[in-house]
């Protein structure tokens, strides 16, 4: 019989123990922090006022909010963050889509190596990486389509301009709009979860396509809608519960890092007042990459603290799906080695006389 979404909960509690407990390795712990982070498995003014010297002159002498860059730089910043934001989303798009594979070869290996691993499923990534892209944008469109037309036809209908006079109906067609878009993103959610706990096993053990995987996958829902309803309430009660956890040591760690990053901040806007430095393309893009590495270190010591949940979730969404997924539980539960060959009895002889 397969196990149940609480009966899943038993073996992937031994995996998790076993892979990271039993025989600890920092090194194998910092590839799966760093994995987890990037495979999306872990459980985003006034105050600036650099001041130019008297004695150089000019329209910034006395800077505050006028030291802000003017409108034809503000434009340029905008038409770089147009370019460059999409080129990097989708650059983390395809990293994730790797890194979603050699999590799972982690899971089933009880080792993280990151380039064999990355090399060994490249074409199924590939093919979850193109799945990403046109998941995410139909789910932008449906939410926008979903929120989008009735907006618009309350407008056409002049609701907006006098909203006194429709005031039961903006008010009966927000609450409806509320409930449609947060079906909307539940679904969503919902086929993110079960594609990488249940399609990507597919695609990485027969080399199917995301979509051919979810052609497998219907039907076994369908003939188990409280089985699989079942593990996904389980695993949201089990990801809150991680998530509070995990949420109350980041904070304490994050803010422990702030420590030395607020200093260095402190001490870098101190220096470029004295520079006499303005708030232009340059300075704003520094600033920038500055806050975005602060990010990318705080994610990691956030992904570190998480390695036990970055195992233990996939390894739960494993020991669930193998037992309706026989490829899969070939690989969980290898069948036990032949017993070696018992020597042939000789006989004893018979006594003479």
């Amino acid at each position: 019989m397969p196990l149940s979404g609480a009966a899943s909960i038993t073996p992937a509690f031994e995996h998790t123990k076993q892979q990271l407990f039993q025989r600890f390795h920092f090194g194998q712990w910092s590839r799966l922090a760093l994995v987890g982070m990037f495979a999306g498995e872990m459980s985003s003014g006034g105050g600036c006022n650099f001041n130019v010297p008297g004695n150089l002159g000019g329209r910034h002498r006395d800077l505050g909010l006028a030291a802000f860059p003017d409108s034809a730089a503000i434009g340029a910043l905008i038409a770089v963050l147009i370019v460059v934001v999409p080129l990097i989303w989708m650059l983390f798009m395809y990293i994730s889509a790797h890194m979603r594979f050699v999590l799972f070869e982690s899971i089933i290996a009880k080792r993280c190596e990151i380039r064999r691993m990355w090399r060994a499923r490249h074409r199924p990534s590939m093919r979850y990486f193109v799945w990403q892209i046109v998941f995410s944008l139909v789910m932008i469109a449906g939410a926008a389509i979903l929120v989008g037309i009735p907006v618009l036809l309350a407008f056409l209908a002049g609701w907006f301009t006098v909203p006194r006079d429709h005031l039961a109906g903006l008010i009966l067609g927000g609450v409806f709009l509320f409930f449609v878009f947060l079906a909307w993103i539940l679904l969503s959610l919902v086929v993110h979860v079960f594609t990488k706990d249940f399609v990507v096993p597919q695609m990485a053990l027969e080399e199917v396509s995301a979509f051919d995987g979810w052609r497998r996958l219907w039907p076994m829902v369908k003939s188990e809608k409280g089985g699989y309803a079942g593990y996904a309430a389980i695993k949201l009660a089990l990801s809150l519960g991680a998530a509070i956890a995990i949420g109350v040591v980041s904070i304490i760690v994050i803010l422990v890092l702030l420590i030395p990053f607020g200093g260095l901040g402190a001490i870098t806007v101190l220096a470029g007042q004295a520079a006499g430095l303005t708030w232009n393309v340059f300075t704003i893009t520094a600033a920038v990459v500055a806050g975005c590495v602060f990010l990318l270190i705080a994610f990691y010591a956030v992904s570190l603290i998480s390695v036990p949940a970055i195992v233990f979730f996939p390894a739960y969404s494993i020991y669930f799906f193998a037992a309706r997924y026989p490829q899969l539980a070939s690989l969980i539960y290898p069948p036990p080695p032949p017993a070696p060959p018992t020597p042939p009895t000789i006989p004893a002889p018979e006594p003479i006389g």
